[in-house]
Formats: structure tokens, C-alpha cells, sequence
């Protein structure tokens, strides 16, 4: 069942999502299911309530679901299905190859830099399969994607990071291309490349890709989701289990999961300085009936000579969605850190994407290319650049953490968030792993998900005692 979400007014707290959103290219024909309500009424039960429709929220009903255990599953989302930063990204399917893995490696290992460099390039074939397994449209290609180096002293530490990925004989790295020579430009096509690497990645509709992934939920009938129906309180039931509090009345949970993203501090005040909502810009870019251009088929990531970084994909339809160039803000923090206002742009930086086709590649200089739409949308960065996922941390009885006295059960809690606008190639199989924790009850190492992604108490109170911001302001 749909809404008429025109007399829908959101309760506004400064961790709930605003009910005014800028319109994202993404959304521009709403699925049906995009303001669903299976029931009139909320549920009086559930075993499982998962806060968040996004793609961690839907991903773990639908791994929830296809695990046949018969439990019955309610989605809380406060706005639309895939309104949040999943139907606001880039639409870049993207494993981290070498980017940030060597960060890893040398905090904890090179074994656990691996595990997630391992992890991210999974993705790819996992969502290959369940697309085609549920032939869902969503616009999904597998490609090459392209890191491309303007400026020569970025050039040159990546050549280095690139040389030192590669003498640890790791397997993945074999899909890597590097090139750090006068053929950077014509390999890349991005005009004054000083180095550019290439390797296999993916482009989708985030949209389309979570919608359809609803609409086989939809028909599931141990699967309820509500839509525009923001949680405001997680409590302890006395008689076991937990009470979710709603505008719209409260419902029951044996066990909860908060897949709400960079809005999980509004329940979870733990998490207050762990995961920090941030807020960001895409846009989408077409060329003028009459015009011509390039038909791209690579994704990129293009480092521009003041050190600007900016994700690309190209559309099958020949436009092209375009995002990032965060330097241009940063300094802004107001505009960007810990604000949650999706409903209007980011001033600084706004205009960078205006003929940005133009400026970097070569053959669009006539194109008449132009930003068409322009979004903001907000993701949770978390303290140590690693996403908290699993089993909420447990008190330890010296109540030393002040938030116990608000939330003292944290058993039969999972959290899955904080992705550092990196969620595509990270969420689906963390889902899985969640999904498997609450069926089957076993712990989070035996999901075999990346041990830094692991949600602890020591993760959690380095946030609250490091320096404001973690590796966000870094």
C-alpha cells in the first residue's frame, strides 16, 4: 500500500532525516513501492524491527527473509524507501583496491587490510548474482573503473603506494593496471594526467537496485515495512524484548536492528562522536539535444591538480552522474559536519560540477554538457574511517559509560552503519553477515566479515576521547 505523503509532516530532532529533501537524479520516477505501507496500522510484533529502509536496512531483510527461519520482519524508515544516502550516491559499485587499504595494513596488519580489500571485491559477484537470480532492472554494468592523478606530487605517492601494494604479491592486485607515463592521458582521456590506474568495478541505479529488492520483500507475508515512520526511542520492555517508539504509536522487537546510518546517534549516544552525519553533493550532467559527445563506458575518480577529488559514472543514456570535490567545503564545517539538512545544497563548491565534462576530457569541449540536477544527500563517517557493524558492546557493570543508564540492554541489538560514503561495496555482504549473527546466533567472527569493521567498546570510546572529527577531518 502507498501514502499520500503530502500531508506528511516528519518530527524534526537533530538525528532525524528533514521531511524536505533536495530532489535526487535517482528519484525522479518514484517506484511504487517508494512510500510503502504493508499494513494500515503499525505491527503489535516482530522478531525482528530494522531501523532504516536503505540499502543496509532492505539488504538485511532480504537476507533475513531468504534465510527461511519464519520470522517475522518490520522496516521503520522515517522517510521513503532509499530516500537516504543510498538514493543520493554516485551509483558507484567501487571495491577500495589500494585507496585507504594500505592505511589499514599498517594500523593493523596487512591480514586485515586484506580481509577488506577481499571483502569489497566480492561485492561485485554477489550483487551480479542476486540481480540476475531476481532479474532485477537496475541498470547494473560491470566495467573498468580509472583513478586518474593530475597533479604530479599525488602522481608520484601513488606510483609509491601502487609499488608497495604490489611487491606484497597480493592476489587482488593482479586486476590493477597502473601507468605512471606520457600514456596516462591517452589511457584515462583526462586532459593533463600525470598517473592513472585501472581495475574491474561496477555501476548501478542504487534506486532501482533497493526498489526491486522491495518489491520481493512486498510479497514476502512475514515482511512488513512503514514507510514515514520515524523512530524516536528504543526501550527496554520489561517483560523481554524492546519497545520502538514511533509518531505513530510503538510496535514490539525481540531484537532490533539500526541500520539508520548516520542518524544512529539519535538512538544509539554511544555512537555520537563513532559515527558523524556528513553531508555531500551529486549531480547528474546530460548534453543538449543536438550535441555530441563521447560515449564513456569507465567510471573514474579523478584527482584534479589542487588535489580535488571527484567520482564519475557514465549512464547507458550517454549522461553522466558526477559527485564529491569535498575540498572545496571542507573548511566550511557548518555547511557539512555533522548536519543532517539533505534539503539544501552545500554553498561552497556547488558550482564546481557546472562544465566539468568540459574541463577534464577530451572530445567534450563542444558538448554543451551541463549539470542538469543537483543533490545534497548525508553519510555517516565514522572515527576510524571503518564501518560498526555487529552486535551492539555490552555493559560491563561499572557503568562507566554514561549512556548504559539511558539503554541498559544492549543483548539482542546489531548495528550496521557508518560507511564514509563508501557503502556500495560494503553493505550488501555486511547484511548477509548480520543477517546470519541474529538466524543462527553465531558470533561476529565466524561471519567472516573484516575484523575492523567489528562495532566495539574500544572503537567506540576512542571516538569519545580522540581529537574531534577521527580520520574525517584528517
Amino acid at each position: 500500500m502507498s501514502i499520500n505523503t503530502t500531508s506528511i509532516s516528519i518530527p524534526t530532532t537533530d538525528y532525524l532525516p528533514v521531511d524536505n529533501p533536495t530532489a535526487s537524479f535517482w528519484q525522479e520516477k518514484p517506484h511504487q513501492f517508494h512510500d510503502l505501507r504493508t499494513t494500515l496500522e503499525l505491527p503489535p510484533s516482530s522478531d525482528v524491527v530494522i531501523i532504516g529502509a536503505g540499502y543496509a536496512g532492505i539488504a538485511t531483510a532480504y537476507h533475513l527473509a531468504k534465510a527461511e527461519k519464519n520470522l517475522r520482519i518490520t522496516v521503520l524508515e522515517a522517510r521513503g524507501v532509499c530516500s537516504g544516502a543510498t538514493g543520493r550516491n554516485g551509483g558507484h559499485l567501487r571495491p577500495d583496491m589500494y585507496g585507504h587499504i594500505p592505511t589499514y595494513m599498517e594500523r593493523a596488519g596487512v591480514e586485515a587490510g586484506l580481509e577488506i580489500a577481499q571483502f569489497e571485491v566480492a561485492h561485485l559477484d554477489a550483487i551480479k548474482k542476486v540481480i540476475e537470480k531476481e532479474k532485477i532492472d537496475c541498470d547494473f554494468t560491470l566495467t573498468r573503473t580509472v583513478d586518474v592523478w593530475i597533479n604530479e606530487a599525488a602522481a608520484k605517492r601513488a606510483t609509491e603506494t601502487y609499488n608497495l601494494m604490489a611487491s606484497r604479491n597480493l592476489e587482488y592486485m593482479d586486476d590493477v593496471f597502473f601507468s605512471r607515463s606520457e600514456d596516462a592521458e591517452n589511457i584515462s582521456g583526462i586532459k593533463g594526467a600525470k598517473a592513472c590506474a585501472t581495475y574491474t568495478a561496477g555501476t548501478i541505479s542504487p534506486y532501482k537496485f533497493i526498489l526491486g529488492l522491495t518489491e520481493i520483500l512486498n510479497s514476502d507475508p512475514l515482511v512488513n515495512i512503514q514507510t514515514y515512520t520515524p523512530v524516536t526511542k528504543v526501550s527496554p520492555d520489561p517483560k523481554g524484548g524492546f519497545i520502538i517508539s514511533t509518531h505513530r504509536g510503538t510496535t514490539h522487537a525481540k531484537q532490533v536492528v539500526y541500520a539508520n546510518n548516520a542518524y544512529v546517534a539519535g538512538l544509539l549516544p554511544e555512537y555520537n562522536k563513532a559515527i558523524v552525519p556528513c553531508k555531500g553533493t551529486c549531480s547528474h550532467i546530460t548534453v543538449p539535444v543536438g550535441k555530441r559527445a563521447p560515449q564513456l563506458t569507465n567510471s573514474y575518480i579523478i584527482r584534479e591538480e589542487d588535489s580535488t577529488l571527484s567520482y564519475l559514472i557514465p549512464r547507458i543514456d550517454g549522461s553522466i552522474v558526477v559527485g564529491g570535490a569535498n575540498s572545496k567545503y571542507k573548511p566550511f564545517l557548518d555547511q557539512w559536519y555533522n548536519n543532517v539538512d539533505d534539503s539544501n545544497l552545500i554553498e561552497m563548491g556547488k558550482d564546481h560540477f557546472d562544465t566539468y565534462m568540459q574541463r577534464f576530457f577530451h572530445g567534450w569541449e563542444d558538448s554543451g554538457a551541463r549539470v542538469d540536477k543537483i543533490w545534497s544527500g548525508v553519510m555517516g563517517y565514522s572515527f576510524d574511517s571503518n564501518p560498526h557493524i555487529g552486535a551492539l558492546p555490552k555493559k560491563d557493570g561499572s557503568e562507566k559509560w554514561w549512556w548504559q543508564r539511558i539503554v541498559p540492554e544492549k543483548d539482542n541489538q546489531f548495528v550496521l552503519a557508518g560507511f564514509n560514503g563508501h557503502g556500495m561495496p560494503v553493505i550488501w555482504l555486511a547484511a548477509k553477515g548480520i543477517s546470519k549473527m541474529i538466524t543462527e546466533g553465531v558470533d561476529f567472527e565466524e561471519t567472516k566479515m573484516p575484523r575492523l569493521f567489528k562495532t566495539t567498546r574500544e572503537r567506540i570510546e576512542n571516538s569519545l576521547k580522540g581529537p574531534e572529527g577521527g580520520d574525517i577531518l584528517v
